[in-house]
């Protein structure tokens, strides 16, 4: 099952995708988000609306991130072998975290904001977990019970304030600079996290291309990491890192300006594709 967010007539809603219709869970239930859904106790409920939910053809929507109102989203950083060694750093011994805010990420197609005040906006293809039961102290071998399902992000980044000091918070969080989507597809029509290809392409150009089997810290034991030190909740999501072949780790560097389009694929996800717009 496929699982989107949109506006329509000015109204926030959600929905499940079937071929290139979206059914309109927002109209019937009243819940404007995925997150809502989950955290009330209502989403199997709404689910079982699909037969009776208003249509809209897919084309005629623009996509927001499918979850629109998640309270955390945990990114991982340096979880790829090849990604590390072009960073010239080791492999870490736990998994590298840090934050992103909901304002920070717009949907499929829509436009990243290349910030006037750094020239070196870098792309970064990342495979995302979506938290559909929340929980705290979860064993690695439970945690795959927890998941919902999985999307694409780009984790946008601002390598020069990255690198101000070494906490890696001002170069992920400028406005709309990271993109999430364009769907989520549900864990048991994704299957086993593993074999599935990843590739970043630069108008047209692949510039990463790995298998998620790379991650060096796989779901579940990101899961169990997270949950010793804070309760996730249904609607968080997690992003699991970035493969080599990132534009700062380039020679020449290749960095994002107004105009380039950037896209990240993944097996059985789809293609997450969003221009780059110059800030206002």
């Amino acid at each position: 099952m496929r699982i989107v967010a949109f506006a329509s007539n000015g109204r926030q809603s959600w929905g499940v995708l079937q071929d290139s219709v979206v059914h309109d869970l927002g109209a019937v239930t009243g819940l404007a988000g995925l997150g809502e859904a989950l955290r009330s106790g209502r989403y199997e409920a709404a689910l079982g609306a699909v037969g009776t939910a208003p249509t809209i053809e897919l084309s005629q929507l623009q996509l927001d991130p499918p979850v629109v109102d998640p309270h955390k989203i945990l990114c991982v950083g340096l979880n790829y072998a090849d990604h590390i060694r072009e960073m010239g750093r080791e492999l870490p011994a736990k998994p590298v975290i840090f934050t992103r805010f909901p304002d920070t990420l717009v949907g499929s197609g829509e436009p990243l904001v290349a910030p006037r005040n750094s020239t070196r906006f870098d792309y970064e293809g990342e495979f995302a977990v979506v938290i559909g039961k929340g929980g705290r102290h979860v064993a690695a071998g439970d945690a795959l019970d927890h998941v919902l399902g999985y999307t694409i992000m780009n984790d946008g980044s601002l390598r020069d304030y990255q690198r101000h000091t070494a906490q890696f918070t001002p170069g992920k969080n400028f406005p709309r600079s990271g993109a999430l989507g364009p769907w989520i597809v549900t864990a048991d029509e994704f299957g086993e996290v593993g074999p599935q290809r990843i590739r970043t392409s630069v108008n047209g150009v692949t510039v990463q291309d790995s298998r998620l089997e790379e991650l060096v810290f796989g779901v579940a034991d990101l899961i169990a990491y997270i949950t010793e030190w804070t309760a996730l909740e249904p609607g968080d999501v997690i992003a699991t890192g970035t493969p080599g072949g990132v534009g700062d780790g380039r020679e020449p560097a290749l960095f994002l300006f107004p105009g380039d389009v950037v896209r990240i694929e993944i097996d059985g996800l789809g293609a997450l594709t969003n221009p780059v717009a110059e800030e206002a």
